[in-house]
This record gives structure tokens, C-alpha cells and sequence, in this order.
């Protein structure tokens, strides 16, 4: 399939694609009669792949290191397996740190919903520790 199948059906953009190719992260393709790349089918589980990862936070470097990992299989297999251990350890501690989030979103929210007048802002220290209401910073002069 043509770089612009490829777009479509993995969602990424041909400038993205290229990109991927130039850094190390898709292999190398061959190109058809016309010189034109030609991807196999086979090539759209591993964006989907490199998708996932990029969703999980994974730095591309850290993709990279995968990538080389993959190519040199199979006797990389404990190496990838390592690395991505130890990503899944960051994007546990990751899940955990946005579930203290939301639910301190959700506790914000339902006090807004049990009152009329809206919830007291607790959202941080209403007033400095000497008791003086807090003031705007006039701008400081350029």
C-alpha cells in the first residue's frame, strides 16, 4: 500500500510516517515500479503498537531503543520484555497519581452540586499567613 493508504488507515499523517522512517521507527520500505513505497499490511499492527506506547507516555528515545531491540530479534526478547517492565512501573505510578486527580475533581464537582451558592473556594490558601487579604501584583514597569 502507498504511503497515503498507509495515513488512512493507521491515522497518522504522511509527514509523520516519513518521520518515523527517518528516525528509525518504522523499517525500511521498498519502493514499487514507480518508486512509490510500498508498505506491507503487516506494518499497521506496529504503528499500532508505536501508537500505544506513544499514548502511555513512552519518550521516543525509549520507542527507539524498542524499535532496534525488535529488529535484532529473537534473542532481544528478554531485553524488550525488561524495557517494557519498566515502563509499565511509570505508567502504573502514572494511573495511580491521575486517579488521586480525578477524584478530587469528582469531590469539587459534587460540592458544587449540593449548594445553590457554590462551594467555598478551598482550592488554596484564601488569605496570606499575616491575615491581610490577598492583593493583585501591580505590573512591574518594562
Amino acid at each position: 500500500m502507498r504511503i497515503g493508504e498507509l495515513a488512512r488507515r493507521s491515522r497518522l499523517t504522511g509527514h509523520t510516517i516519513r518521520y518515523y522512517e527517518r528516525i528509525g521507527l518504522l523499517p525500511f520500505v521498498g519502493r514499487d515500479a514507480s518508486g512509490h513505497r510500498d508498505y506491507d499490511a503487516s506494518i499497521l499492527t506496529w504503528i499500532g503498537f508505536l501508537d500505544r506506547l506513544k499514548t502511555t507516555g513512552m519518550p521516543i528515545r525509549t520507542m527507539l531503543e524498542y524499535a532496534a531491540l525488535r529488529q535484532a530479534r529473537p534473542a532481544t526478547a528478554p531485553d524488550r520484555r525488561l524495557l517494557l517492565e519498566r515502563h509499565r512501573v511509570q505508567v502504573r505510578a502514572h494511573v495511580a497519581a491521575l486517579r488521586e486527580a480525578l477524584t478530587v475533581l469528582d469531590t469539587k464537582i459534587a460540592g458544587y452540586a449540593d449548594t445553590t451558592e457554590g462551594m467555598n473556594d478551598d482550592d488554596g490558601p484564601a488569605e496570606p499567613d499575616d491575615g491581610k487579604p490577598l492583593r493583585a501584583r501591580r505590573p512591574r514597569a518594562r
